[in-house]
């Protein structure tokens, strides 16, 4: 008779041959996996140190165009903006994108007239509404607001009466009523305002980033927009990034016949982007617009505004 021990003994032995099998075939599968692995690891490697050469190539190859663009800059922008002027609207914008345009637009004989730099506040939905009474409250006798009611055209308008000539010179008195009032409100950081001028670039960073981006780029880009209405021209001339979908520069590719007399530059970080602000510039001057830059929406090329 077979006793419960012998079974209890036998079922102990079938499992010690489980374990051990496992343990065997284990044992064979970790060997060849890790093989595997160690393969894959090394041609990682070596594709990753070729995405490095080339990003290096890369760099080194942008480097050497912006040189380049840096050296025949002058000569390229020379005369295209003779006894013109023109005024700077930071919204963004980085201050050495800023400072080499202004330097390429007096090397090309324009007058820069001075730089007004936007707080984050213009771009806040929250505050739009106290934007649009100021610009109704602010804007100076003879004046008119544009019919459009969002607030990129409307804040657009209200700095397009002191900033643009082509709709008449604001007295000294009307323009320091619009810049005091909004620099009181928080739209505007303090500094010397500039003085009217023909031409018009707003400078804006990259992409904006938040659940407003989308609102806050369109305001920037609509205010470029109504900038160039109003006056003889404008540019609205951002960094990587800002031809995305929440920055200035994609907001304004994109609306078609609102935006269509705006010129674009979407690479103002670089030399051959800020040469390429400058030409736009005196583009405008002969009714053309274009969009300009390394981001694939841009045409690079001018077509009538």
């Amino acid at each position: 008779m077979i006793s419960l021990r012998y079974h209890a003994v036998s079922i102990a032995a079938v499992f010690l041959a489980l374990a051990v099998g496992v343990v065997l075939g284990a044992s064979g599968l970790s060997d060849r996996l890790l093989s595997a692995v160690s393969a894959d690891r090394d041609t990682l490697s070596t594709q990753v140190a070729q995405l490095g050469a080339q990003r290096d190539s890369l760099l080194d190859q942008q480097a050497a165009a912006d040189q380049f663009a840096a050296r025949i800059g002058p000569a390229a922008v020379r005369g295209t903006l003779t006894g013109r002027s023109v005024a700077i609207v930071q919204a963004g914008g980085d201050d050495a994108d800023a400072e080499s345009v202004i330097r390429l637009v007096g090397q090309a004989g324009g007058t820069v007239t001075g730089t007004i730099t936007l707080t984050n506040a213009v771009g806040d939905p929250a505050r739009s509404d106290q934007l649009n009474d100021l610009a109704a409250r602010l804007l100076p006798a003879g004046a008119q607001l544009p019919a459009a009611s969002d607030t990129g055209s409307l804040a657009g308008g209200l700095l397009g009466s002191v900033m643009t000539t082509k709709r008449g010179t604001p007295t000294p008195q009307q323009a320091s009523g619009v810049w005091t009032g909004l620099t009181d409100a928080g739209f505007l950081k303090p500094g010397t305002a500039p003085g009217p001028a023909d031409l018009i670039v707003v400078l804006t960073g990259g992409a904006l980033q938040g659940v407003d981006a989308g609102d806050s780029a369109a305001i920037t880009a609509r205010l470029a927009a109504q900038l160039d209405r109003m006056g003889s021209g404008a540019v609205l001339a951002g960094r990587d990034g800002s031809a995305g979908a929440t920055g200035p520069i994609g907001v304004a590719r994109a609306s078609g016949g609102s935006t269509a007399g705006l010129s674009t530059v979407d690479d103002v970080q670089t030399g051959s982007g800020r040469v390429a602000t400058v030409l736009a510039l005196s583009e405008q001057l002969n009714g053309k617009a274009g969009s300009y830059g390394s981001d694939r929406s841009a045409s690079n090329g001018a077509a009538p505004a």
